[in-house]
C-alpha cells in the first residue's frame, strides 16, 4: 500500500491550489499547514464526489417544509418498518468511547480547547457549529489548534493576565462537530461554486489527523448536527467510507454521534443508527435545536404556538417522550444514548443565586440518568462535577447500555404534543435581548455568549427568534391580553437595544438583520444564513 497522501506534507505549504479549487483568502498566518496543497485535493474530491447528493437531500428538505405548510403531519415511516422491527446493534464501541457520562462543549478558540480538555470531563465536543462564528479566520485557527491539541504540543499565554494553559497527561476525548448540511464555506470555490462547510470542517480535520488519533489508541470521532432524514446520515456514511478509502484507513476508523435535534430526525432514529451502524457512536438530545424545530416545523399551525422558551424544560411531555425514546432506541442497538446541554453557568459573587442554578442543573441531570442516558452535556467546567456527581450516583457502571426501556412505548402523537402556558412581556423581552445580544457578538466573531447567566449559542438564539416570529405571525396574546403586534415588537426592540448599550459597531447591523427576520412574512430557516453575508 503506497503512503496516504495524509502523511505526505510536503515542502509546499504556500504552493499554488489544485486546479478547479480557489481560495477567496489567504489561510491566516501560522495556519498555512491546514491549507497545504494535498489537504486542499483532498476537500476537492470531497466535494466533487458528493456535492449533487448533497443539493438532492437539501432540495427534500425544501419539499418537506412544504408539505407541512399545508398541513402534514410528521410519522414514523412505513417504508422503514423493517429496519425499525428487526434485530441489529451497531459497530462494537470503542474502548476510549465506553464510559461518556459527562461531555463538554465549547468553540475552536485555544484556550477553550486547553480547558475543556483538563475539564475532568470525558469528552470535549470541539465545535465548528452552534458555538462558533464561522469566520475564516476562526475555522482555519480552529483547525490549526485542534491539530496541535491531536498532538498535545497546545499551548495558549493568555495576553491580559500572564497565565499560561497547556495540557494536563490526562485529558477528555476529543470530538469534532462540523457545520451543518445547510451551510456553505464561502472563501473555498470549487469549480466556480462555494463548497460545503460540512465536507470544509470534516475534511481539514479528518485529513491532517485522523491518523494521529488512531496512533494514540483514540480515532478520528465526530458529532454530526441538523440531519432531518436517515438518507442524510447515508451520505456521511458515503463520505466517511471514501475519506477512509483516500488516506489508507480500515473502514470503522471514523465513529460518529448523531445529535436528533429536529423534530423529522425524531421519527427515523432507528433508521439514522441503521445507515451509520459500522460508524455510530450513539446519539445525542439535542434539545435546544429540536424546540427550534418544534417551532420551525409547525410554524404554519396557530395550534402550535409555544409558551415562553423559558418554561419548555426537558419536564414537558413531548421533551420527555422524545428522551425516552432516544434512550430506548440506542440501547436497543447496543449505541449510546447521550443527554442534552445544561445551559447554565456558574454565577459568581451570588451564591444564593448560584446554588439556585446548580440545584436547576442537578434536577436536569437526575432526570436524564433516570431516564437511561449513558451521559451529559454541559457548557462549562464549572459544571462538570455538579453532573458527574449525578451520574455517578445513579450510573455504576460505564454507561447504562443494559438499559431497554421496554416500558417506553413513544407515539407520533406524543412526540407532536404542543406544550401549554403562558406568553408574557417578560418571555418577550429576553427573546428580544437573547436574539439580539447573541447576533451583535456573532457578528464580531463571539459563537458563544454568556447571557443572564446562561450560554448561549447559535441554537438557543433560534428559539428566541423563531418564537417572535411565531407570536406575530398568529397574533398570540401576552397573559396581560395584549397581542403581539410589529408595533409591540418594534417598541420592545428598541427599548432592549438601549438597555444592551452600543455593545460596537455591529449593532446596528445587528439590529437591523434581527428585526429584518422577525418581521418577515416568511420564516428564515436559519437566521445565520442572511448574517454569513455580512461576516
Amino acid at each position: 500500500m503506497s503512503e496516504p497522501p495524509q502523511v505526505r506534507r510536503s515542502a509546499s505549504v504556500v504552493a499554488a491550489p489544485p486546479d478547479g479549487l480557489e481560495l477567496v483568502r489567504p489561510a491566516p498566518p501560522g495556519t498555512e499547514e491546514m491549507l497545504a496543497r494535498p489537504a486542499l485535493e483532498f476537500l476537492r474530491e470531497l466535494e466533487r464526489r458528493f456535492r449533487f447528493h448533497r443539493a438532492q437531500l437539501l432540495a427534500r428538505r425544501e419539499g418537506l417544509k412544504r408539505k407541512l405548510d399545508q398541513g402534514f403531519d410528521l410519522d414514523f415511516l412505513p417504508e422503514t418498518r423493517a429496519v425499525r422491527d428487526s434485530a441489529w446493534t451497531i459497530a462494537p464501541t470503542p474502548n476510549d468511547l465506553l464510559d461518556r457520562r459527562v461531555e463538554i462543549t465549547g468553540p475552536v478558540e485555544r484556550k477553550m480547547i486547553v480547558n475543556a480538555l483538563n475539564s475532568g470531563a470525558q469528552v470535549f465536543m470541539a465545535d465548528f457549529e452552534d458555538a462558533n462564528s464561522p469566520t475564516w479566520e476562526n475555522n482555519v485557527r480552529g483547525q490549526k489548534n485542534l491539530f496541535d491539541a491531536v498532538r498535545h504540543t497546545i499551548e495558549h499565554a493568555d495576553p491580559t493576565t500572564g497565565k499560561s494553559y497547556r495540557l494536563a497527561d490526562k485529558t477528555a476525548v476529543l470530538f469534532a462537530r462540523p457545520r451543518g448540511w445547510h451551510l456553505s464555506e464561502k472563501h473555498v470555490r470549487i469549480d466556480g461554486r462555494t463548497m460545503s462547510a460540512s465536507l470544509f470542517d470534516f475534511g481539514l480535520y479528518f485529513f491532517h489527523n485522523a491518523r494521529a488519533l488512531l496512533g494514540r489508541g483514540s480515532g478520528p470521532y465526530f458529532y454530526l448536527p441538523k440531519m432531518e432524514s436517515h438518507l442524510e446520515a447515508r451520505l456521511w456514511n458515503e463520505v466517511f467510507e471514501f475519506a477512509q478509502e483516500y488516506v489508507g484507513l480500515p473502514s470503522g476508523s471514523i465513529r460518529a454521534t448523531v445529535l436528533i435535534e429536529t423534530l423529522p430526525a425524531a421519527f427515523e432514529m432507528d433508521e439514522i443508527l441503521w445507515e451509520l451502524r459500522d460508524h455510530s457512536a450513539g446519539l445525542n438530545c439535542g434539545r435546544w435545536d429540536y424546540i427550534f424545530s418544534f417551532i420551525k416545523k409547525r410554524r404554519a399551525r396557530p395550534d402550535c404556538v409555544l409558551p415562553d422558551r423559558g418554561s419548555v424544560g426537558m419536564d414537558r411531555p413531548f421533551l420527555s417522550a422524545y428522551s425516552q425514546l432516544l434512550v430506548k432506541t440506542c440501547h436497543r442497538r447496543g449505541a449510546h444514548a447521550m443527554g442534552g446541554m445544561a445551559a447554565q453557568i456558574p454565577i459568581k459573587n451570588d451564591p444564593e443565586r448560584n446554588a439556585q442554578a446548580l440545584a436547576k442543573v442537578r434536577a436536569d441531570k437526575e432526570r436524564e440518568v433516570r431516564n437511561g442516558h449513558d451521559g451529559t452535556w454541559v457548557a462549562h467546567p464549572g459544571l462538570v462535577a455538579v453532573a458527574r456527581e449525578v451520574f455517578d450516583a445513579h450510573m455504576k457502571g460505564p454507561n447504562q447500555l443494559a438499559v431497554s426501556r421496554d416500558d417506553v412505548r413513544v407515539t407520533a402523537r406524543e412526540l407532536l404534543e404542543v406544550p401549554q402556558g403562558k406568553i408574557t412581556e417578560a418571555g418577550l423581552r429576553q427573546n428580544l435581548s437573547v436574539g439580539l445580544a447573541y447576533l451583535e457578538a456573532w457578528l464580531r466573531g463571539q459563537g458563544c455568549v454568556p447571557l443572564h447567566h446562561l450560554m448561549e449559542d447559535a441554537a438557543t438564539a433560534e428559539i428566541s427568534r423563531t418564537q417572535v416570529w411565531q407570536w406575530l405571525r398568529h397574533g398570540a396574546k401576552l397573559d396581560d391580553g395584549r397581542v403581539v403586534d410589529p408595533a409591540l415588537v418594534r417598541r420592545a426592540l428598541a427599548e432592549e437595544q438601549e438597555r444592551l448599550g452600543p455593545a460596537s459597531d455591529r449593532m446596528p447591523l445587528a439590529v437591523q438583520l434581527f428585526q429584518g427576520l422577525i418581521l418577515a412574512k416568511e420564516l428564515e430557516d436559519f437566521l445565520t444564513l442572511p448574517a454569513y453575508e455580512h461576516l
